[in-house]
């Protein structure tokens, strides 16, 4: 099978699960990255640069939305008459035969996939999973994805492009519903439906209650005879509070590794959906201080003249007010927010949202150049159509700097001994964090 666009996260997740079932894999990207290494690095035959010769002789070429209908691999395979395959698909026969546990939502699927993983390696359940982010910690993980030894596998259902609905779960948890993706979806009504198809399909739905939209979709599913349950901090049936975890009279201590009361309630989902399928429920809530994290989700990426810098995946706006409540509760000094939007549709849709958001009390903001990603460039879109809506903002300071080296420069600029900076945004706001502790280490060499 040849996959186009094998260096991203969900795509490099999949290919590697099925090249360890013995499926021969190749596969090419436009540009190197760590998924593309990483996959090198395991023995596959995976390239930088897109040639129609690379199709020949697949019996599968497999792609994801991005992938646009002029790249000359597709073209071959369309002309070849070779069978293209979403990437779901592909997902779907990585995982056949196993106990599929089906992790969706706006945010948190990538950190509340990885927690259920991790609790059940450490009650003796050997997972496989495919999630879009490296999981820390994992002997043998590749990236996002590891083969495991049981009949467990645990994924991540991205609802992004509808292809969540390729799957038929035994447990689909859902997180939380919310208007994003507004591009694929047209209205939130469709994103509404789609969940509620995508939660019919399952054996058994794990809700967060807390989240209303989630908590209609469970009701829905209840209604057509799926077995429900909901978690939350409030009226559920498992309940989650800063030190424990349970269901009714039982409870069990838990202190989550992650900062912020949203990871309490991702840790909260993630022991539902291990204790369902046969995990201790003890030391499925005591695996929760040992889980070490996953790439880009409040990952320290070092310390540099007293300054910490912290990356992360945010990309919508609740998921950078959960954040920044994080990151107020972890870091002791002031936060200088170096936030780089992802799609000019979302930023053009979500403008104001943004903006209440990156309103953070005494904070440095800087909000960069769009990263377009699969979308080209929408004339008047840009980090202005954020700021622009911050003029009576609570923080120290908000500017718009369309080259994201220059905002880099900026952030070390404005950072103190005992300040953070957060480099925040789906896209190559990441690349950046190294380009900032250089410089503060040599400000810190010039000052000495």
């Amino acid at each position: 099978m040849h996959f186009i666009g094998v260096g991203g996260a969900g795509m490099s997740a999949v290919a590697w699960l099925l090249a360890s079932a013995g499926v021969p894999v190749t596969g090419s990207d436009a540009a190197k990255g760590p998924y593309l290494a990483a996959l090198r690095d395991a023995g596959l035959d995976v390239r930088v640069g897109h040639d129609p010769a690379l199709v020949a002789g697949a019996a599968a070429v497999v792609v994801t939305s991005a992938v646009r209908e002029s790249n000359p691999e597709l073209v071959a395979a369309r002309r070849l008459g070779i069978p293209v395959w979403h990437r779901s698909e592909a997902l779907v026969r990585a995982v056949a035969g196993k106990r599929l546990i089906a992790v969706a939502g706006a945010h948190g699927k990538t950190t509340t996939s990885a927690m259920t993983a991790h609790a059940l390696r450490e009650c003796g359940i050997d997972a496989t999973f495919a999630i879009g982010a490296p999981v820390l910690g994992v002997p043998g993980a590749v990236g996002g994805a590891y083969a495991g030894a049981s009949d467990v596998a645990v994924i991540e259902a991205d609802e992004s492009d509808g292809s969540f609905l390729a799957y038929r779960p035994q447990i689909a948890i859902i997180t939380n519903v919310e208007a994003d993706h507004l591009d694929h979806y047209g209205t939130v009504e469709a994103v509404e439906e789609a969940f509620r198809q995508f939660a019919a399909s399952a054996a058994l739905v794990i809700a967060c209650g807390d989240d209303t939209p989630a908590g209609l979709v469970a009701a829905d599913a209840a209604g057509r005879g799926v077995p429900v349950v909901t978690y939350g901090t409030g009226e559920a049936d498992v309940t989650v509070d800063a030190t424990s975890v349970g269901r009714g009279a039982q409870r069990f201590a838990m202190a989550v590794s992650q900062p912020g009361a949203h990871n309490r309630l991702n840790a909260a989902g993630a022991w539902a959906a291990a204790v369902a399928v046969g995990a201790d429920p003890l030391a499925a809530a005591a695996a929760m201080g040992s889980f070490p994290g996953t790439g880009r989700r409040y990952e320290l990426r070092g310390e540099a003249g007293g300054v910490r810098v912290v990356d992360d995946y945010a990309h919508h706006p609740t998921e950078i007010a959960a954040l920044l409540a994080a990151a107020r509760e972890r870091e002791p000094g002031r936060l200088v927010v170096l936030f780089q939007p992802h799609l000019y549709s979302r930023t053009r849709l979500l403008a104001p949202a943004f903006a209440r958001a990156l309103d953070e009390p005494g904070a440095h903001v800087i909000v960069s150049g769009i990263y377009g990603a699969r979308e080209d460039p929408e004339p008047g879109v840009g980090p202005r159509t954020i700021t622009d809506l911050m003029g009576a903002t609570r923080a120290a300071s908000v500017e718009a700097i369309e080259d994201l080296r220059s905002g880099a420069e900026r952030a070390a600029e404005l950072a103190e001994p005992g300040d953070t900076i957060l480099t925040v945004g789906a896209g190559s706001v990441t690349d950046i964090a190294s380009r900032i502790l250089d410089r503060l280490r040599t400000r810190a060499r010039d000052r000495a």
